[in-house]
């Protein structure tokens, strides 16, 4: 029977069937973060249970650690109460445990892949929406809650129902200046963040096919912004390249097996999705949002649409473009900018930093701008460094920050104040997100150094 890449990897990870409820799936992968973990461990301490397979654990911090003087303690009471409970849960259970100072710290979607633990047709499970990152693999990678960690951790299984399956394809060429995530704010302004509810998607096409590994993982990060349980590419030789030697990674005689199954990790080609969709890339351009959804973009050189125009309702929308200070039929471009972040799980990796190197090269930061860049591990820290991007940064103004999730989420000291606008290169621009009252207008990496140089929302079209 024809099956899709889901189904190949869904289905060989089935433990057990529940006639009429959900899947018991097995999983490969767990990894594990300070703000998701602390109940979980609790509820393992109460029941007298241990952690079935702590080698296949990972545990790291990255919301609430501070991205300037990682050396000292760290200041917030919660912040640090949540940090030593994961570096003491790791210690009793046995789990590899990278916390800030070692020299593996860093965002867990940012991390895993670097170190081999995220491998084609694996299953893996965070408590963390954004675990779809790992996807980009060939991977089963979603986001649980607190009550299903504690599952996997002691069982290393979890109850799901098997998703729907939607493909969206996306061929031809992409223009000058558009990224990875302008095809993925791009791909939500058009199904809405609830379009792929109740779905796992998988990407292709000759514009996924051509991108990165980084590139990749960046539109599967999203995919959760778009209501999806996850999304997933498949693996070629382009993942095969990116996995081969890392750390995690199988060696020897399981390379070989592990590399036989790489190469099976293909949609049929009579395989049948419950949804498809298919786009032209070369349509797309330098995408930004104006509102407080993911859902909420257009392209930069476009004006905010009118009520009549979008979903969800006048009074929402008016309460949306309200909270922004932004008006319907207006322009995006020449708005000015307060703040500046690169960074997060989405956008915090080499190839986004050298994105905003070709476009601050050369110029200097804008007075009044406030940059946050923020590398997603100490890989990428030492690779900004070691490529003369550094340099690059320091010339124009910029300050380079130490690993972290930072101003993606308001969860640690990077916080954008009230009524300021930042241009950011995270997931999710909801009205707080990045600090009570601030507004948020995401963007890709040219897109956020254009307005870093200008000090207004800039087309990067016209600076490359």
């Amino acid at each position: 029977m024809s099956k899709t890449l889901f189904d190949k990897v869904w289905d060989s990870h089935v433990v057990r069937k529940i006639e009429g409820g959900p899947d018991v799936l097995f999983i490969d992968r767990h990894m594990v973060h300070e703000v998701t973990s602390p109940v979980a461990f609790l509820g393992l301490k109460s029941r007298g249970l241990r952690v079935l397979y702590p080698e296949r654990t990972f545990a790291t911090a990255d919301h609430n650690t501070p991205t300037i003087n990682q050396h000292l303690p760290v200041a917030d009471p919660l912040s640090a109460n949540q940090l030593k409970a994961l570096e003491s849960n790791s210690k009793e259970y046995g789990i590899s445990y990278w916390g800030l100072g070692h020299q593996k710290n860093g965002i867990v979607h940012v991390v895993g892949p670097e170190y081999g633990i995220t491998q084609p047709g694996a299953t893996i499970v965070c408590g963390d929406s954004h675990t779809s990152t790992h996807g980009a693999f060939g991977a089963i990678a979603f986001g649980i809650g607190t009550s299903e960690v504690e599952m996997v951790l002691t069982t290393q299984c979890i109850m799901q129902p098997k998703p729907k399956k939607m493909r969206i394809n996306i061929n031809g060429k992409l223009s000058k200046g558009v990224t990875p995530k302008d095809v993925a704010l791009f791909i939500i302004s058009q199904l809405s963040t609830s379009g792929a509810t109740g779905y796992f998607v998988e990407y292709a096409g000759e514009v996924f096919e051509n991108m990165t590994m980084e590139g990749r993982m960046t539109v599967c990060n999203l995919s959760i912004e778009m209501g999806a349980r996850g999304g997933m590419i498949a693996p070629d030789e382009t993942t095969i390249n990116y996995v081969k030697g890392r750390e995690f990674s199988p060696k020897g005689e399981a390379w070989d097996r592990a590399l036989a199954y790489y190469k099976s990790l293909k949609t049929d080609s009579d395989a049948v999705f419950d949804k498809e969709y298919t786009f032209d890339g070369s349509t797309i351009e330098p995408m930004i949002t104006y509102g407080t959804n993911p859902g909420m973009g257009m392209g930069i050189t476009h004006s905010i649409p009118n009520a009549e125009e979008v979903e969800g309702g006048a009074a929402t929308y008016a309460k949306s473009l309200n909270y922004m200070g932004f008006h319907e039929g207006e322009a995006m471009m020449g708005k000015k900018v307060d703040y500046v972040f690169i960074g997060s799980c989405t956008n915090g990796r080499i190839e986004d930093f050298r994105a905003f190197a070709s476009i601050v090269k050369g110029r200097k930061k804008a007075d009044h701008i406030t940059a946050w860049l923020v590398p997603g591990s100490h890989i990428v820290e030492k690779q900004i460094q070691d490529e003369g991007l550094l340099d690059i940064f320091t010339e124009a103004g910029f300050t380079l920050r130490q690993p972290g999730c930072s101003a993606c989420l308001a969860m640690n000291d990077d916080k954008i104040p009230a009524g300021k606008y930042a241009v950011s290169t995270s997931n999710r621009n909801f009205e707080g997100r990045q600090g009570p009252g601030s507004r948020t207008m995401l963007a890709s990496p040219l897109v956020a150094a254009a307005a870093a140089v200008t000090g207004v929302v800039t087309d990067p079209r016209t600076l490359l």
